[in-house]
């Protein structure tokens, strides 16, 4: 049914959750498995311009973070028989939603599979949810772990 799924990581317990659901669906379906880490844009508008040495840290803690977190997709992919035909991304300068549905679009994916964090109230309002966003504008259907 599936022939390519995109999981969105970062590196969280609940993307990890999301991570061994989206490996057992790839092995189930024999489907390309496609690990996505979303690099959030450099919160120091202006600063890396004054100093480039902030930017070029903040991207290198990005990617390092970002190998971790496929790192541990890996490990799981090669775990427990037969190998998942695995691939990684990194999206930069876009946000979680925007990185998330945009490759799920150009990689011609048919599932998106995430975590939630399961914020409520408050810290729902404030911080939003990113599962929510993907969901309402994704083109594929979303399976969002909890």
């Amino acid at each position: 049914m599936f022939k390519h799924i995109i999981l969105a990581t970062d590196g969280s317990a609940a993307s990890e959750h999301a991570a061994g659901l989206a490996v057992g669906l790839a092995r189930a379906h024999g489907a390309k498995l496609t690990a996505l880490y979303v690099v959030d844009p450099y919160p120091y508008v202006g600063v890396g311009d004054v100093n480039p040495m902030g930017f070029q840290s903040y991207m290198s803690a990005a990617m390092q973070h970002a190998a971790e977190a496929h790192a541990r997709v890996a490990e799981l992919c090669e775990a427990g028989g037969t190998k998942v035909n695995l691939a990684t991304r990194v999206a930069e300068d876009v946000t979680a939603t925007q990185g998330i549905v945009e490759t799920a679009k150009t990689e011609g994916a048919d599932l998106i599979v995430m975590g939630s964090h399961g914020r409520t109230g408050v810290a729902r309002l404030m911080m939003g949810s990113v599962a929510n966003k993907v969901a309402a504008e994704s083109p594929v259907p979303v399976l969002i772990a909890r």
